[in-house]
């Protein structure tokens, strides 16, 4: 096997994993080619149809493109969709900074659809090498009765041996594509010819390299107009992928401690 097949055999593992030792079980959609990939490897686990819901917890402030994309291809791909809505601002930690209090939406929303559902396990696409406090992240991922993040309890996970018992109250974390890295997962979406958001090609000398919420999310300088130029400018790109979040520019603990309170 080759890079790209070793990458998608551990992740194909890991879904198979987390669906025959949970009860109630959803994947987490954010819309973003992370999860795009997540949802066709999902797919490929399960002979083409992805067994459990797929999960948006909407903030209402995602780009129209994304939107487009969710409609069309949750019909085209058979998904059992579940849109859940995020509470206003005015409900969220009002120490938090104005970009991570936007961002935090998000967890409310998502803590709101926990108790609404029930599920014992949610499947997250999120890597390593996107941003630091996730570089501690296990691939089974406990999480508190609130769903935080304790990052000082984390189970070993030794030789892909996980712990999938599920806290009581609580819930797990999985996270499939946690080995991969941002070109991993592009040149995976040019192998496979997974379809993409308009927004991660290059207009006007400029591009998007992560995608969320319109007001908290900003474009890149670039000029890579298709996946083999994105390919080859992150070969030499200084620039973080999470350079356009506002989130990632805030006090150096705002994305610590919205992970700690069980943010995604």
């Amino acid at each position: 096997m080759d890079h790209l097949d070793e990458l998608e055999a551990k992740s194909i593992y890991i879904l198979r994993e987390g669906f025959a030792r949970l009860k109630r079980l959803a994947l987490l959609w954010s819309l973003g080619k992370d999860s795009n990939v997540m949802i066709w490897l999902a797919r490929k686990a399960f002979f083409g149809k992805v067994p459990f819901p797929c999960m948006h917890v909407d903030t209402g402030k995602k780009f129209p493109e994304m939107y487009a994309f969710r409609d069309h291809y949750s019909k085209e791909w058979g998904l059992d969709l579940r849109i859940e809505p995020c509470p206003p601002v005015e409900a969220v930690d009002p120490t938090l900074p104005p970009a991570a209090r936007s961002a935090a939406r998000k967890t409310e929303g998502l803590k709101l659809a926990l108790a609404k559902h029930g599920f014992d396990g949610l499947i997250a696409g999120i890597r390593r090498d996107e941003e630091a406090t996730r570089a501690k992240e296990r691939v089974f991922s406990p999480r508190g009765t609130e769903g935080g993040w304790d990052v000082r309890d984390q189970p070993p996970e030794f030789w892909d041996q996980f712990n999938a018992s599920v806290p009581a109250g609580a819930h797990l974390r999985i996270h499939p594509i946690l080995h991969w890295t941002e070109a991993d997962i592009w040149a995976y979406t040019q192998r496979e010819n997974i379809p993409i958001i308009p927004l991660y090609l290059a207009t006007n000398g400029k591009r998007y390299r992560s995608l969320g919420d319109q007001d908290i999310t900003f474009p890149v300088a670039s000029n890579a107009s298709s996946i083999a130029e994105i390919l080859t400018e992150l070969e030499s790109t200084k620039i973080p992928e999470r350079a356009g979040r506002a989130l990632d520019h805030e006090t150096e603990d705002a994305f610590e401690r919205l992970r700690v309170a069980g943010y995604l």
